[in-house]
């Protein structure tokens, strides 16, 4: 890729001076022809020494030459100025032949236009002078006359100096395509190298450019591409992990109750002489395994239902601190039939919040069910609710045995149990804590195990709240 650019960049530059030098060709051409169309308009052009000379000086007229800049002086065979009007270049009235001669070599140098005319009838000269606008002065002359010596020396002279000029100019030209050329290879490749690791596969790749140029946007959009590929497919990594483990858990979960359901089902249609009592407790058993089973799919069901985009909750403005009460004094027989202590604090005045009422009860329902299925009798379950602004805040927790450390960060996920051998008798799904979850953040708000609690555990249960009652029908995702 260098290589190729670079010779793109010298070919480039080659053609750009070819083209600059036809330019400069071209511009002095134009501007000889410009000067031939605008010599006859100059002042200098018009009035001549030619124009105005006369064989007695005192005749000559030299106001059109005064009247347009220029000056007009008299110099007789003495070498004095005997005649003097307008612009005076000469500064003097009496000139020695030396003075004269080096005014007449030294003319050209000046910036003023001389046009000096000896008249022989009256032995003097003419000098006519105007200021020079602009001069360009080249000219290139060719004698044949000349030595031959003098022409070789002196055409070798100019061959070589046109030669040691395009030779510079040619290294010139190619050293600064090489760092031009430089400038964008350099970036490039190291881009490439970029997208050549993460092809293979090395999503941690960034590139560093330490530019300020439009290659500085590349660079910033390939590392933006680069973090969101490496994301994104940690993210699918994950997902994919996850899924692996939930059919792992959800087959481990099925495998005990079915392959219950199914030795006890074999037992009774090998022995149909077992006694009643033995046969009704066999088929007890089947059972209690299939509604395992069958509570166990429809809680998968409902949570891959909550995945959907069509998933949908229909809340109604509603008073929370009564809701609450209501959903706690239904709470009451079941704790007090498994021996647990209560305590409410729920505040007496009204806290408005969106809420679809059978929906978010789940939540509170799915958290009372894990504290009595691994708390022992004697354990205190308390609900509390507080107002924040925008928000209201319930904690549901307990003094029991509390949730392992190393699962407080994936509780919430799907199979989760804080009975590490799944055992049976614990009845849960480990789906409970993901529904209420989701159903919380459905309503806008969120379900958290709360940390820093000594004994048991407490969740935090957080909503938006509203102002004044009325009923809302909107729908939230």
């Amino acid at each position: 890729m260098r290589r190729k650019l670079s010779n793109q960049f010298l070919l480039h530059f080659l053609v750009v001076f070819l083209l600059t030098i036809l330019a400069t060709v071209l511009a002095l051409v134009l501007l000889s022809f410009a000067s031939g169309l605008i010599s006859g308009a100059l002042a200098k052009n018009q009035y001549p020494a030619s124009a105005i000379i006369k064989a007695d000086y005192t005749r000559i007229d030299a106001s059109p030459v005064v009247q347009n800049g220029g000056g007009v002086q008299v110099v007789d065979r003495e070498y004095r100025v005997v005649a003097s009007s307008g612009l005076d270049t000469l500064g003097k009235s009496q000139l020695s032949a030396g003075e004269l001669t080096a005014f007449l070599i030294e003319s050209r140098e000046k910036p003023y236009h001389y046009d000096i005319l000896y008249q022989p009838q009256g032995e003097f000269w003419l000098i006519v002078t105007f200021p020079t606008s602009i001069r360009l002065n080249f000219s290139l002359a060719y004698n044949e006359e000349a030595s031959a010596g003098d022409f070789a020396r002196a055409g070798g002279a100019i061959a070589a100096v046109a030669l040691l000029y395009l030779l510079m100019l040619a290294l010139f030209t190619f050293l600064y395509s090489r760092i031009t050329a430089a400038g964008i290879t350099v970036p490039l490749r190291k881009l490439c190298d970029g997208t050549r690791l993460l092809r293979e596969g090395d999503y941690s790749a960034r590139v560093d450019l330490r530019l300020k140029n439009e290659f500085a946007e590349l660079q910033n959009t390939f590392n933006d591409m680069a973090a969101r590929i490496e994301r994104e497919t940690a993210l699918r990594k994950k997902s994919e992990d996850d899924r692996r483990r939930l059919i792992l858990d959800l087959s481990h979960d099925l495998k005990n109750p079915m392959s219950s359901i199914q030795g006890y089902a074999e037992l009774l249609m090998e022995k149909p002489e077992l006694p009643q009592p033995e046969r009704s407790a066999h088929l007890q058993t089947i059972r209690r395994n299939s509604e395992r089973s069958n509570r166990l799919l429809t809680e998968l069901f409902e949570l891959s239902q909550m995945d959907s985009p069509d998933f949908v909750i229909r809340p109604t403005r509603t008073d929370l601190c009564e809701y609450l009460r209501q959903l706690c004094g239904g709470l009451v027989p079941q704790l007090e039939q498994a021996g647990f202590h209560y305590a409410f604090d729920l505040p007496e005045q009204s806290l408005f919040a969106l809420l679809d009422a059978d929906r978010f009860g789940r939540i509170l329902h799915n958290l009372s069910d894990n504290a009595l299925r691994y708390n022992p009798p004697g354990t205190t379950l308390t609900l509390s609710l507080r107002a924040e602004p925008h928000w209201a805040v319930i904690d549901f927790g307990d003094d029991g045995i509390g949730i392992p450390a190393q699962l407080a960060d994936d509780i919430f996920k799907p199979f989760v149990r804080a009975d590490a051998a799944r055992s049976a008798q614990g009845g849960g799904s480990g789906l409970g804590l993901s529904i209420a979850k989701k159903i919380a953040q459905a309503h806008g708000g969120d379900l958290r195990l709360h940390p820093g609690q000594g004994v048991g555990s407490t969740f935090r249960i957080t909503v938006p709240t509203v102002e004044g009652p009325g009923d809302e029908a909107d729908h939230l995702r």
